[in-house]
């Protein structure tokens, strides 16, 4: 049955354990962390986190990595380095899958496709190392002059890694058109199609992040869920869905609306 989990990124500024017993007290069955909610990688820090999310019975689903491979190529070792330190912390924390970004493209770039191979580069060596450790890599689609901005983007990216342990983390927001992440607030972008996107990888998904914007009726205003589950259903997804709010009202009471209409939608 598919799981309800959400990020800690809804509440800025709020570290790992903090963010657990918030999670927690909303009734969510799963817990994500960015990597900016964990206050050190030290083993005795990370012993004691795994214990409280243990406590309270929340799996970690994901450790969330903000690189960007469209950063100078001799700057990819080091993102590279970074994520192979997450994947590391995964490793001991019991999480099986970490989410990387791709590459975004420099203001100054005049060529796109210059990005791809090395960003695909990058991508195989983490999903080596993650092989190696039995750590998922997930590929999270992205907007905002990202590489993996369309749903045939991904599935390039997916497809030209070719490793068994890169894979998808699908974002319901981040497709090139959604009315949250393509400048036309509220309103489906003209030139994409977002939920053409979404079709298109949805099978490859083991990871969905449900982006919510405007959820204060009870009902998200901006993106169509009911479509979205049929399209998940359709592929036999059963893993986790993450509440993400990018809103403007309180988010923990979004978060709890949000999870209950997702609950609603998940056992009509």
């Amino acid at each position: 049955m598919i799981k309800l989990g959400t990020m800690s990124l809804n509440i800025r500024n709020t570290n790992a354990a903090e963010f657990a017993r918030i999670v927690y007290d909303l009734g969510f069955d799963v817990i994500e962390l960015h990597t900016s909610a964990f206050e050190s990688t030290d083993f005795g820090y990370l012993r004691e986190l795994k214990m409280t999310l243990m406590k309270l019975g929340l799996p970690l689903g994901y450790i969330g990595i903000s690189n960007d491979f469209g950063r100078p190529v001799d700057e990819h070792p080091e993102q590279i380095a970074a994520i192979k330190k997450w994947i590391d912390v995964a490793d001991f924390m019991s999480c099986p899958l970490v989410r990387v970004f791709g590459a975004y493209v420099p203001d100054e770039c005049g060529d796109e496709e210059a990005l791809w191979a090395p960003m695909i580069a990058g991508f195989q060596e983490v999903a080596e190392y993650g092989y190696e450790k039995g750590i998922l890599v997930g590929l999270q689609n992205h907007n905002h002059n990202n590489l993996t901005r369309t749903g045939g983007d991904v599935l390039r990216a997916l497809r030209e890694t070719n490793r068994p342990y890169f894979t998808h983390i699908l974002d319901t927001g981040q497709y090139a058109g959604s009315p949250g992440a393509s400048g036309h607030r509220g309103s489906s972008h003209p030139g994409y199609h977002c939920y053409d996107s979404m079709a298109k990888t949805a099978p490859h998904a083991v990871y969905v992040r449900a982006k919510f914007y405007r959820i204060d009726s009870g009902i998200e205003e901006w993106l169509d869920y009911p479509r979205i589950l049929d399209m998940l259903r359709a592929v036999g997804y059963n893993g986790p869905l993450s509440v993400i709010y990018e809103g403007e009202s309180d988010p923990i009471e979004s978060m709890r609306k949000a999870g209950n209409y997702l609950r609603s939608l998940i056992n009509s």
